[in-house]
């Protein structure tokens, strides 16, 4: 419920913050690949912004423009979801524009804690280094990327909730394009929005999967 939803995101901040210390090995099947993943990615983040994506200035801003309209559309979707379930008394599609929200502020609050931990250069600074721990780069620091934290959190909230492949695949290639606008636009470098879109699926598979585990619990 909507009343509920404070307390909720309360509870997963600290079920994700602490999530580290409950490791196990058979969680290494993934954390593993997606570690090397972002560590090539960081590997060749300068030579691939530097060399491989447009620096063409109409091009960059339309992608950044097309990131923030899908990002914007995305921010709106669990309140049209909600009203939708409310208005048209559908429970189900009202608790997943609850979900969707909730999991959404949770990316947030993730993203811009990583965001004060790791306050990495952006793209445009200094021929594209990427350098982290620099405190120049203030609280819009580029790691992990906000609009890849907050589309894949949707996305994957949306698509735990409805088993639809359609659904699931419209979820998911919208916040593919986010993520990719985001380094077309030379807004953010490719490490940035795999570790931003890893971040975002699992908060989201998190948010889905406890409220199901909750259901099943009461019923």
């Amino acid at each position: 419920t909507l009343r509920s939803a404070p307390g909720d995101i309360l509870h997963d901040q600290a079920v994700i913050w602490t999530s580290p210390a409950r490791i196990r090995p058979h969680d290494l099947i993934w954390l593993l690949p997606l570690g090397a993943a972002v560590g090539v990615a960081i590997a060749n983040d300068q030579s691939a912004m530097r060399d491989v994506v447009s620096h063409e200035n109409s091009f960059n801003s339309a992608s950044v423009n097309a990131s923030n309209a899908l990002v914007g559309g995305y921010i709106a979707t669990p309140i049209l979801i909600y009203s939708y379930g409310h208005f048209g008394n559908h429970p189900h599609a009202r608790e997943t524009g609850i979900l969707t929200g909730e999991a959404m502020i949770d990316g947030v609050v993730v993203e811009q804690g990583l965001k004060l931990v790791f306050w990495r250069e952006r793209p445009t600074v200094d021929n594209y280094r990427g350098r982290f721990f620099q405190s120049s780069a203030g609280i819009d620091s580029s790691f992990p990327s906000s609009h890849a934290v907050i589309s894949w959190a949707a996305a994957s909230t949306i698509a735990g909730e409805y088993s639809s492949r359609w659904i699931q695949i419209a979820a998911y290639t919208a916040a593919g394009g986010i993520s990719l606008s985001r380094v077309l636009g030379q807004e953010h470098f490719p490490s940035d929005v795999i570790a931003g879109s890893a971040a975002g699926w699992l908060i989201g598979h998190y948010v889905s999967h406890r409220h199901h585990w909750r259901w099943h619990r009461v019923h």
